[in-house]
């Protein structure tokens, strides 16, 4: 009995130690908030254009916004030309739920205008427009006829 007494002493001396260490003499006050005088945060800084920098990984999932300057969709591909290795369309995927069901559409390059102010691009078509045109298949996932058929092998 003795044994656990000395342990419990032992227990709540170490608890109180580690408390006093953190609040004990010559702590520093917690700090305040600033005052409402103080200035406001500068505003922010317009986004740099993705399309101007080397690593191309940035284009995906970069906004698109629609003439009436609503969010429409979002870039999941940058299409190049092999011959020259340069980006000449970039796919928009409109629509879905976390990509799955989207409509993807590719657009030449010359049609997205970048603006800083809303870390996006703005493109002069509407959902609806996109939703109309050609949806672009991605030439890596196109599927052969037969392969990953749930139809069994006919004997």
């Amino acid at each position: 009995m003795r044994v656990i007494t000395y342990i419990a002493a032992g227990m709540f001396a170490l608890t109180a130690s580690s408390a006093l260490a953190q609040t004990g003499p010559g702590a520093t006050p917690p700090r305040t908030a600033p005052s409402a005088a103080a200035p406001a945060a500068a505003p922010k800084a317009p986004a740099v254009n993705p399309l101007t920098d080397e690593d191309v990984s940035a284009l995906n999932g970069t906004d698109v916004y629609g003439s009436d300057g609503k969010k429409i969709g979002s870039i999941s591909t940058a299409l190049m030309k092999p011959d020259t290795k340069t980006i000449d369309r970039l796919v928009v995927s409109s629509g879905g739920v976390l990509g799955v069901g989207a409509h993807r559409v590719a657009m030449p390059i010359d049609q997205f205008k970048w603006d800083g102010e809303k870390d996006g691009f703005v493109i002069s078509k509407s959902a609806d427009d996109l939703k109309s045109m050609a949806e672009w298949k991605d030439p890596a996932h196109a599927s052969t006829s037969g392969v990953g058929s749930s139809t069994p092998p006919a004997r």
